[in-house]
């Protein structure tokens, strides 16, 4: 009451958040029912925890959890190693304009829809049309099947997400370089430090905060793929799905194609109750070892 206009400026956040976070959670029901779109949600029979046990008796959400963290361990290690690593390269460039060039031509991806990155991989990789494919043929070699194989799609997966994702994690790590004192990099060359030595022993230990609050808010959703990616690179190939089906497909399949929607929602609760108890497990973990990385 003390403070009566903050808290009128709060209200349409909080009225966000309730419409579009809370009350859907009653949709969590959905979970624990055989649903009959004739009868409804709350009339139609209650299975308890069947659906879950299905996916887990099945193999189908060991496989769906597995797909999902490792391509999201990969997307996170590899793609915050490489956005420190290029913020560190471009922020030791002398030249202003060739920075500025750089940084720009390399945060342009982030702003391409996935659409575009779907059309543009089917025209690398199409083993009729695709320029790799055409290569293979110009120089006497037999054309590779991309969209038969699943073996090298994790890798074009990875490779897509990083490549989109690099321009704005490095504009963040770059942000932060940019905080750093000078007075910390003059000490050192009064000292006789080299380059190399100011990124070891300041760039990168300064360094060490942000990549570890960017692990920890990253980790939060360890469990929640990237649709669009997944979707547009591989759409509804089954021939690939062993290797590149995550949670958020299965999903998106078990609601738009099988319309199993007990099915769909028992995964994507799941998702989210693993991911809630990801993010206060590593939160306590580096609470108790460095408080001061710690998100609450």
């Amino acid at each position: 009451m003390r403070n009566k206009t903050l808290t009128l400026m709060i209200v349409p956040a909080l009225i966000f958040f309730a419409v579009f976070s809370y009350i859907p959670m009653v949709g969590i029901y959905y979970a624990f029912t055989k649903f009959d779109f004739n009868l409804g949600m709350f009339k139609s029979p209650f299975v308890g925890m069947d659906n879950f046990k299905f996916l887990f008796k099945s193999g189908t959400l060991t496989t769906l959890v597995r797909n999902t963290v490792l391509y999201n361990l990969a997307f996170i290690l590899i793609g915050n190693f490489l956005q420190m690593l290029c913020a560190v390269l471009i922020s030791q460039v002398p030249g202003k304009l060739f920075r500025k060039s750089a940084q720009s031509m390399m945060f342009l991806p982030y702003f391409i829809s996935w659409v575009l990155v779907g059309a543009f991989a089917y025209t690398l990789l199409n083993s009729d049309y695709g320029v790799i494919n055409g290569i293979l043929k110009q120089l006497g070699m037999q054309p590779y099947e991309f969209y038969m194989n699943a073996a090298p799609w994790k890798y074009i997966i990875v490779g897509f997400s990083v490549w989109k994702g690099l321009g704005y994690g490095m504009v963040v790590y770059l942000a932060a370089i940019m905080g750093i004192s000078d007075e910390y990099y003059e000490a050192a060359k009064m000292d006789g430090a080299n380059i190399y030595r100011q990124i070891q022993h300041i760039t990168l230990p300064l360094l060490m905060p942000t990549f570890i609050l960017l692990i920890l808010f990253s980790f939060g959703g360890i469990l929640k793929g990237q649709f669009d990616l997944f979707y547009q690179l591989i759409g509804s190939n089954g021939l690939l799905y062993d290797a590149t089906d995550i949670i958020d497909t299965y999903v998106y399949r078990s609601l738009a194609v099988n319309f199993d929607i007990g099915m769909g929602t028992a995964a994507g609760l799941f998702q989210s109750f693993f991911g809630f108890v990801l993010v206060m497990t590593v939160n306590f973990i580096v609470k108790r070892t460095r408080e001061d990385y710690a998100l609450f």
